[in-house]
C-alpha cells in the first residue's frame, strides 16, 4: 500500500481529518468514562447513604421491638411476682416463653443479688456477662438502655429493662444475636456488603459478621485501623479484589468500647456497563479511522456534542433545574436518549413537587399544614421585629367534633372538617393572612400586622361564618367553635410562646362558652393552680381526706320512705373545705374522675350497708360523670362492691347527665343495661339543662328524672319555669318515672310542687347537705314531716 506523503495537499487534508478523528474519538471516551465515573460515584454514594438510612431504620425497629418485649415480661404480674418469690423455674419458664415469641436469641433476668437466669431457648450453654459492667443490678437503669455488646467473641443487640415492684427488683435483658445471616439479611435489603465492627478499650477493630468474602474482609479491617473508612464521607478502599466504595455508621455500645457497621458497594462491578459502552467506543473508532477520516470526524461530532449536551443537562437536573429541555439536533438512539432525559426530569420535577405538597399541605382540607403554618409564622415574627407591627396567631378547635365523628361517622368527619376549612379561607379578606389545619380538629391562623382589637374582629367573623348549618351527605350539621388569641410581641416572640398562648387562651373560651378568648397571665396562674390541685387531689383519695355528705330526698307522696343523694366533699389540711365545683370538672377533663367516683361508690355502698345493718331503710343516690359511663369496667366494679359490703343493689340509685348519655349513645346504653341487670335504680340528673333528645329517653333504662334546680328556684317568679315544671312531670309519669325536684329551699315551691304532682323534693328546705351521724339524728326530726303532711296534704 502507497501511502500519501503528508507533504501534498491530499496527505496533508488526509492528515489533519485523520488527526482530527483520532483526537475528537479519543476524547469522546475519555468524556464518556469521566461521566461514568462520576455519575456511578454520586449513584453509589447516594445507594450508601440511603441503604444507611434503611439500616438504622431496621435498628431502630429492632430495638423497639426487643424494648417491648421486655418491657411487657418486665411489667407481668406472674413474673415480677416469680421474682419476689425468688421462684426460680417460673423465672426460667418465662425467659423461654418472651424468648419464643420475640424470637429474641438472648433473654436472661439479672436479680438485685446478681443472680442471672436464662432462657434455654436458643442457647444450651450459660453465657458469661461478667464482662458487661453497665448491667448493675444494684443500679439498674432508669429506662430502658439499649446497646451493641460483644459477649463470648460475639456481637448482640441488647436492651435492658428494669424490673420495678415499684422499686427496683432486677434486669430483664434481651438480644439478638448479630452474626453472618444477620448480615446477609440487611445486605439483601440495602443491596450493599455489609460488615459489623466492634473494638474493645486500647484494641484493634475486628470484622465480627460480613457478608464479604474473608481476604477482603481482612482488607478492610486493615483499612478501618489506618481510619480509611469514615461516617460522614464516601471513602474508596483499593483491594486486590478491586475497588470499593465504603460508608460506616456508629452503634450505640457501652463506654470504652465501640461497634458499628461498614456498608459497601463495588466501584468496578457497577462501572462494567461504562467499560462494555468504552470498549465499543474502541472498536467503532477504531473502524471510522479505517473506513474514512470524515466520516469518523462526522461520528465523533455526532456522539461527544450529544454526550456533553446531556451530562450538563444532568448536572442540571442533579443542581433542580427542571425547566430547561434538552435541545440536540440528533436522530435515532441519541434522540431517544435526549427525550429519555427529558422525561425523567419532568417526572422528578413533578415528584419533587408532590412531595413539597405532601410536606406543607393538609390532604384533606388542602390548607397549609403545621410545617407551613410555623415556616409563615417565623417569617411574620422576623418582620415584626423588622418594621416594629403586631402580630397574632389564633388558634381555634371544634366543640363537639368528637360526637359528630362518632356518631355520623369519620366520612361525616373529613366533609366537616373541609366545609369548615372553606368557610374559614373565604372568611379571611387579606392574601397575607394564613389559615392552616394543624390535625384533627385544630386550625389556626395567622394575621400580620393585626393587634387583638382587629384580631377580635376577625375572631366574630370566623365565628359567625360558622353558625350557618352544614348540609353534608344529607345530614344537617351545626358547628361551633372556640378560639384562642395571642399576639407578638405582647405575649411572646417565639413561635413556641406564641402557639402556647394561643392555645391557653382557647382551652379559656372553651371552658366559658365565650366563643373566643385573649391570652391573659392570669390563665397561666389558674393552670398551675388547677396543676398543684389534681395533685393534692391524687393525695387526698390515697389518704382519704375526702368524706360524703347526704341530702334527704324527700318523698311528696307517704313521706316515709329515706333517700338521700351523695355529695362529694373534700377536707383540705391548708385550704379547708374545698367545694366540688372547685376539683370535680377539672378531674373530668384530666380522667382522674374514675379514682373519685370508684371512692365515692365505695364509701356510700358501704354506708348503705352499715344503715341496713343498724335497721334504717336508706337509698342512695351517686352521680356518675361521663367518663365513667364510658368505662366498661363500672358495671363490674359496682356489682363488686355490692357483694363485698352485702348491699341490696335497690338500694342504690345511680344518677347521670344528659350529656353525659349523649356523648356516646351506643357506649352509654349499653354500660346503663349493664348496671339494670346488676339491679340498681337509675336516673337522670339535671334535667332540662342539656340537648335531651325524647328518642333517646324513652329507649333509657331509667326509673327516676330529677328536674334541675335552675327551673324549680324561680318558679314562683316565672311562669315559663311554671310550665317547663309541669310538662317535665307530665312528660316522666308517662313514660312510667319518678320526678325529683332539685332546689326547693321554700314552702311556696313545696306547695306548688305537690299540686304539680311531684314525687320527691330536695333542698335546703328540708336539709342541707349533713355527715351520715347528722343524717341519723335528722330522720328523728318532725319539722319536714309536718311540711310535707301540710304541703301535700297526705
Amino acid at each position: 500500500m502507497k501511502f500519501l506523503p503528508f507533504k501534498t495537499l491530499q496527505g496533508r487534508i488526509f492528515g489533519f481529518f485523520f488527526g482530527l478523528l483520532l483526537i475528537t474519538q479519543l476524547g469522546s471516551i475519555l468524556i464518556t468514562s469521566t461521566i461514568g465515573y462520576s455519575i456511578m460515584g454520586r449513584m453509589l454514594g447516594d445507594e450508601l447513604r440511603s441503604g444507611k438510612q434503611v439500616f438504622m431504620r431496621l435498628f431502630e425497629q429492632n430495638t423497639a421491638f426487643l424494648g417491648q418485649g421486655a418491657r411487657i415480661l418486665a411489667a407481668d404480674y406472674g413474673f415480677r411476682e416469680a421474682v419476689g418469690s425468688n421462684d426460680a423455674d417460673t423465672i426460667v419458664s418465662a425467659l423461654d416463653n418472651h424468648s419464643a415469641r420475640i424470637k429474641a436469641d438472648l433473654m436472661l433476668f439479672i436479680g438485685r443479688d446478681g443472680e442471672v437466669y436464662q432462657s434455654a431457648v436458643k442457647s444450651r450453654k450459660n453465657i458469661d456477662i461478667s464482662g458487661l459492667r453497665w448491667l448493675d443490678p444494684t443500679q439498674p437503669p432508669r429506662d430502658a438502655l439499649a446497646l451493641i455488646e460483644r459477649i463470648d467473641g460475639q456481637l448482640y443487640q441488647l436492651i435492658a429493662v428494669p424490673v420495678t415492684a415499684p422499686l427496683p427488683i432486677g434486669i430483664v435483658v434481651a438480644g439478638f444475636r448479630i452474626d453472618a445471616t444477620t448480615a446477609k439479611d440487611i445486605g439483601n435489603i440495602t443491596h450493599t456488603e455489609v460488615s459489623f465492627i466492634s473494638h474493645g478499650n486500647r484494641s484493634d477493630w475486628q470484622i465480627n459478621a460480613s457478608t464479604l468474602p474473608a481476604p477482603l474482609a481482612a482488607t478492610l479491617g486493615q483499612a478501618l485501623n489506618t481510619n480509611q473508612i469514615g461516617e460522614k464521607t464516601i471513602d474508596e478502599l483499593q483491594t486486590q479484589q478491586g475497588r470499593y466504595l465504603g460508608l460506616r455508621a456508629s452503634l450505640p455500645s457501652p463506654d470504652g468500647q465501640a461497634a458499628g457497621v461498614v456498608l459497601q458497594k463495588s466501584l468496578d462491578r457497577s462501572l462494567e456497563p461504562f467499560y462494555d459502552l468504552r470498549n465499543k467506543l474502541l472498536i467503532l473508532g477504531a473502524i471510522g479511522l479505517i473506513l474514512s477520516a470524515l466520516s469518523s470526524l462526522a461520528i465523533a461530532r455526532g456522539i461527544s456534542r450529544p454526550i456533553k449536551a446531556l451530562a450538563g443537562f444532568a448536572t442540571k437536573i442533579a443542581q433542580g433545574d427542571y425547566g430547561e429541555k434538552p435541545l440536540i439536533a440528533s436522530t435515532t438512539e441519541i434522540a431517544e436518549l435526549s427525550d429519555a432525559f427529558d422525561y425523567m426530569s419532568r417526572e422528578i420535577a413533578s415528584r419533587e413537587t408532590h412531595i413539597l405538597q405532601l410536606a406543607y399541605s393538609d390532604t384533606l382540607t388542602g390548607l397549609p399544614n403545621r410545617a407551613m403554618f410555623h415556616d409563615r409564622l417565623q417569617q411574620a415574627i422576623i418582620m415584626t421585629g423588622r418594621v416594629g407591627k403586631p402580630l397574632t396567631v389564633m388558634l381555634m378547635d371544634l366543640d363537639h367534633f368528637k360526637y359528630v365523628n362518632d356518631s355520623l361517622g369519620h366520612h361525616i368527619g373529613d366533609l366537616l372538617l373541609k366545609e369548615v376549612a372553606s368557610r374559614l379561607k373565604h372568611t379571611l379578606q387579606r392574601e397575607s393572612d394564613t389559615v392552616a389545619r394543624l390535625g384533627g380538629d385544630e386550625f389556626a391562623i395567622l394575621l400580620p400586622t393585626a393587634d387583638i382589637p382587629n384580631a377580635r374582629k376577625v375572631a366574630r367573623a370566623l365565628l359567625s361564618a360558622l353558625e350557618a348549618p352544614m348540609t353534608l351527605d344529607g345530614q344537617i350539621i351545626d358547628v361551633r367553635g372556640s378560639i384562642g388569641m395571642a399576639s407578638s410581641p405582647q405575649h411572646g416572640s417565639d413561635i413556641t410562646a406564641l402557639l402556647r398562648c394561643a392555645d391557653v387562651a382557647m382551652y379559656q373560651a372553651k371552658r366559658n362558652s365565650s366563643g373566643f378568648a385573649e391570652y391573659d397571665t392570669h390563665y397561666d396562674h389558674n393552670t398551675l393552680e388547677r396543676l398543684s390541685l389534681m395533685s393534692e387531689l391524687r393525695e387526698a383519695v390515697e389518704h382519704n381526706h375526702l368524706v360524703l355528705y347526704y341530702q334527704p330526698k324527700v318523698d311528696l307522696k307517704t313521706s316515709l320512705t329515706y333517700s338521700v343523694e351523695a355529695l362529694v366533699r373534700w377536707v383540705h389540711p391548708q385550704r379547708g373545705l374545698v367545694p366540688p365545683d372547685s376539683f370535680i370538672p377539672f378531674a373530668e377533663q384530666t380522667g382522674y374522675i374514675k379514682a373519685i367516683t370508684n371512692w365515692v361508690l365505695n364509701e356510700g355502698v358501704k354506708q348503705c350497708a352499715a344503715w341496713k345493718r343498724d335497721g334504717i331503710d336508706v337509698n342512695i343516690s351517686i352521680n356518675i360523670s361521663a367518663r365513667d359511663l364510658m368505662n366498661a369496667d363500672l358495671p363490674v366494679y359496682f356489682a363488686a362492691l355490692l357483694q363485698e359490703y352485702g348491699c341490696p343493689p335497690e338500694r342504690i340509685c345511680l344518677e347521670i347527665t344528659e350529656s353525659a348519655i349523649l356523648d356516646d349513645p351506643a357506649h352509654a346504653m349499653e354500660n346503663l343495661r349493664r348496671l339494670e341487670d346488676i339491679g340498681c335504680k337509675l336516673s337522670i340528673d339535671d334535667y332540662g339543662t342539656g340537648y335531651s333528645s325524647l328518642a333517646y329517653l324513652k329507649r333509657l333504662p331509667v326509673g327516676e328524672l330529677k328536674i334541675d334546680r335552675s327551673f324549680v328556684m324561680n318558679m314562683m317568679n316565672d311562669p315559663n319555669d311554671v310550665i317547663i315544671v309541669r310538662s317535665t312531670i307530665d312528660l316522666a309519669h308517662n313514660l312510667g318515672l319518678r320526678v325529683v325536684a332539685e332546689g326547693v329551699e321554700n314552702e311556696a315551691i313545696l306547695n306548688q310542687l305537690c299540686k304539680l304532682g311531684c314525687d320527691q323534693a330536695q333542698g335546703f328546705l328540708f336539709s342541707k347537705a349533713v355527715s351520715a351521724d347528722d343524717f341519723t339524728a335528722w330522720i328523728s326530726t318532725q319539722l319536714w314531716r309536718d311540711q310535707v303532711k301540710v304541703a301535700c296534704r297526705i
